[in-house]
């Protein structure tokens, strides 16, 4: 996956604001449950870092793409930074780790059971690893850097299968939030009207990767345009956990083993 796509949201666009802040929510939800050493599974370019790092004794990060983990390794050389295509979790020997943290990283994930006993095997007992993925019951259009998306039930019947505590959480959003959302679904319902051979769904994913990424992006332009303060105005705290992750933008799972 080429480094920047409107599938990593940054924190330097503008329009790409409400889901920066999204993500960003997860590592302030995750820091209380942060202890001892932490790994990071798929750290992108390093949201979260700072957040976390103080609150663990020792911190590993992995990606895939290379580019950012060099860039990484300078900006934070007390973090151990990795390039690594996972599962499996090479290198990596059982019980190393008293907390793992993965983003947004299982939907890209085909051998998404051998992810979560990998997680397993490296987590130290009675450690936790907390997930988020987006809620499938909240997705606006298929998103072709996916290899799918879960229900809350889809994701805790799995990770219950491997893990001895399955707490199913959620990352919901105020008023302000939903306000933003609505938009972008009338908008998104108005790019796929024409698709009215349902293309979406029935081409490859490959090759709908460079339309979904152009129409994306105008789509975030245009949602800015109309209401740049909103847009603009957004941010960490106007995201919340929720016990419902029925319901909310993300799943947000805090799995025990």
């Amino acid at each position: 996956m080429a480094v920047y796509t409107t599938e990593i949201a940054s924190d330097t666009i503008a329009s790409d604001n409400p889901i920066h802040q999204r993500l960003l929510k997860a590592y302030y939800a995750a820091q209380p449950l942060i202890s001892g050493d932490l790994l990071e599974i798929g750290c992108g370019e390093g949201r979260g870092v700072e957040l976390l790092a103080p609150k663990s004794s020792g911190y590993v990060a992995l990606d895939k793409i290379g580019e950012v983990i060099e860039k990484l390794k300078q900006q934070h050389p007390e973090v151990d930074f990795r390039q690594a295509v996972v599962p499996p979790f090479e290198g990596i020997a059982d019980n190393s780790f008293d907390t793992i943290v993965t983003f947004q990283v299982i939907e890209h994930i085909k051998p998404d059971r051998k992810f979560l006993e990998e997680i397993h095997r490296v987590l130290r007992p009675g450690g936790k690893a907390i997930v988020t993925t987006p809620n499938i019951k909240k997705t606006l259009t298929r998103n072709p850097w996916h290899i799918r998306e879960y229900t809350a039930l889809q994701l805790k019947d799995l990770a219950g299968s491997i893990f001895s505590q399955v707490d199913a959480k959620g990352i919901a959003g105020n008023e302000k939030v939903m306000e933003y959302y609505e938009m972008n679904k009338a908008s998104v319902a108005k790019i796929t009207r024409w698709d009215v051979l349902n293309l979406q769904y029935r081409l490859p994913r490959w090759a709908l990767r460079i339309p979904y990424d152009v129409l994306n992006r105008l789509n975030r332009n245009k949602l800015q345009t109309t209401d740049d303060a909103l847009v603009m105005s957004i941010t960490q705290d106007d995201y919340l956990v929720s016990d419902n992750a029925d319901t909310a933008l993300d799943l947000f799972f805090i799995l025990t083993k």
